[in-house]
């Protein structure tokens, strides 16, 4: 770790910071300008912090790192952030237990006197939080959010206008800009859109016209995406029973496609967000109760860091759409990381199944990983390919 780049001078003292996993290729920072900001507005407008802080979006555990004195709750959608969090907790010497973590899955604290919002990337998963937390916010709570100015936009500061109160947005500052809302108990707020549900196409094969259901936050939310449509029609076929993961799963189409294709195989549903993998089991369990041609049994849904806990040698088949960014970073560490568990857990013979755009150049690092990449389909947008763990 560079303890230069990691460190994080605040009110409450100097922190340094990780993100989860560790990695020394990996530069990206802990923190950013949006979290000094709001830090040290909280201390030079003296913003009392002794009742319920609440703090949604942190992204690697920083803000409530340095107010774990105050004894946060931590809101967060990412396995990863959680863990991170832990680790920077630990490493400041914070009181274990000093802040609680939730997720976007668990139901909120009843009252909150202090507010704090990382404006995430998702619209809809800012939508479906601050829906959740309105009720208990009263006229004194302080609502304070916070993003670098290019991930603050009109409809960001009209979603908190709606749900939360009348808001401005302060002076930018390091490219960063804080939102400032206030608490109106009289305003009529809209029902809860999330989550959402709509039917597939008809040419998806197995999942053909089928359900698929999305909590806020998960990619492409109304729709199904292109490089998922063109991975769905290019799946391998089902071939007799297997050990199957459905790798950074999302809503879980691509798993329960296996599962309804090969009623013996044996699906693992895995992703770093609570919101997919909540998804992806709705999505399980919509097409499940479609009766006899509905979805078999044997299914497991895990929220965690990829293939972690995934014995050696264990699994068939992996199926992957990897992301290329992390927040508002483009990164092929991800990517990276997924590859390489899955070479880890597949048996000789074993094959990694992966879409993603042409660009990205996958069959590189497949390449250098298991020795071979295969391509299986492709269009002037996408390619599927395969590599064969040997």
């Amino acid at each position: 770790m560079n303890d230069r780049s990691d460190r994080m001078t605040t009110p409450w003292g100097e922190h340094v910071l990780s993100r989860f996993p560790e990695d020394p290729r990996d530069r990206l920072r802990a923190w950013d300008a949006s979290d000094a900001y709001l830090l040290a507005h909280l201390a030079e407008r003296e913003v009392p912090l002794s009742g319920t802080v609440v703090v949604v979006g942190d992204r690697w555990g920083a803000l409530v790192t340095a107010l774990a004195a105050h004894r946060p709750v931590q809101i967060t959608d990412s396995h990863l952030t959680r863990e991170a969090t832990r680790a920077n907790l630990e490493r400041a010497g914070a009181e274990p237990g000093a802040v609680g973590l939730l997720t976007t899955q668990d139901a909120p604290p009843d009252r909150v006197d202090v507010l704090l919002v990382r404006v995430p990337k998702s619209l809809a998963l800012l939508e479906d939080q601050l829906l959740r937390l309105a009720p208990a916010l009263h006229e004194g709570t302080v609502v304070v959010g916070t993003g670098m100015v290019k991930e603050i936009h009109t409809s960001t500061l009209r979603l908190f206008e709606r749900i939360v109160g009348p808001t401005r947005t302060s002076l930018a500052v390091k490219k960063a800009r804080l939102i400032l809302s206030t608490p109106d108990p009289a305003l009529k707020r809209p029902a809860n859109p999330w989550p959402l549900s709509y039917s597939l196409p008809d040419d998806v094969g197995p999942l053909s016209g089928r359900t698929v259901v999305n909590h806020a936050g998960v990619f492409c939310a109304d729709r199904l995406d292109i490089g998922t449509r063109f991975f769905l029609q290019h799946l391998p076929d089902a071939g007799g029973s297997r050990r199957v993961v459905d790798l950074g799963c999302g809503n879980g189409v691509v798993g329960t496609a296996v599962a309804l294709a090969d009623p013996n195989a044996e699906v693992l549903f895995t992703d770093e967000s609570f919101q997919a993998v909540a998804s992806a089991r709705a999505t399980y369990e919509a097409n499940k109760a479609k009766g006899a041609n509905g979805a078999a049994g044997h299914v497991e849904f895990r929220v965690g860091d990829g293939l972690a806990g995934v014995p050696d040698g264990s699994v068939d088949l992996v199926l992957n759409n990897p992301p290329f960014h992390s927040h508002q970073a483009t990164t092929d560490a991800t990517a990276w990381r997924m590859f390489t568990g899955a070479r880890r857990v597949l048996r000789p013979g074993g094959e990694l199944w992966v879409v993603g755009n042409r660009h990205l150049g996958h069959h590189v690092k497949l390449r250098r990983l298991f020795g071979n990449s295969h391509l299986v389909a492709g269009d002037p947008k996408f390619v599927v390919l395969k590599a064969v763990r040997e």
